[in-house]
């Protein structure tokens, strides 16, 4: 019996972004609703570099802090199979995209409430080429001041480290009160000025 070769070693996905992505993935907001916003940023790797074929999960709650019940992000065309999108008037709190070329993502949400003590932020979750597992973290807001400071996660942490968890507003923007950046940066020693995204591990 003659013996095999062994299997060759294969690097890790990108296959998700053939599967997972969906119509309207970034578009998590009620069509027209007033208490839109729009978050994006771009993820880099160690170096500073875009990464362009990673993804982006988005989960978050309403205005009211309440945690949204409704499905409906990935409904489909019970003809086709097809994907159909987000029906355009409920709010799952839920999103998905890849970035584009450049490593850049959009969602447009609504502004998160506050859930007891802690301060509003949206929970994230990156998958990309090379992770054998995805990373979990957060998007906190500017606003309220006194909200984050009193947070308990971003209580725990340098501030430097803090900083990392927070979304900058677009001064320049033509409202840069509903649009936020947030960058992810998977690696990073901050000997550079630019530390590492937290990431978050639950247990």
């Amino acid at each position: 019996m003659s013996a095999l070769d062994p299997t060759p070693s294969h690097t890790v996905g990108p296959f998700y972004g053939y599967a997972l992505p969906f119509p309207g993935g970034g578009e998590i907001a009620p069509v027209g609703h007033p208490d839109t916003i729009t978050l994006h940023g771009y993820v880099l790797d160690g170096e500073g570099a875009p990464v362009p074929d990673a993804l982006v999960e988005i989960w978050g709650p309403g205005p009211d802090g309440e945690l949204p019940r409704r499905g409906g992000s990935m409904r489909r065309d019970p003809v086709t199979g097809g994907f159909l999108g987000r029906n355009g008037v409920d709010f799952t709190g839920f999103g998905r995209v890849p970035t584009d070329a450049d490593g850049h993502w959009t969602v447009r949400t609504l502004r998160p409430g506050r859930r007891g003590a802690g301060a509003p932020y949206l929970s994230l979750c990156v998958f990309a080429r090379g992770l054998t597992h995805h990373l979990f973290t957060r998007a906190y807001f500017p606003e309220p001041a006194e909200a984050r400071a009193a947070d308990p996660l971003l209580a725990s942490l340098p501030a430097a480290r803090a900083a990392t968890l927070v979304a900058h507003p677009e001064p320049n923007h033509p409202e840069p009160n509903r649009t936020y950046r947030f960058d992810i940066r998977l690696q990073g020693d901050g000997s550079q000025g630019e530390d590492e995204t937290v990431f978050l591990e639950f247990t």
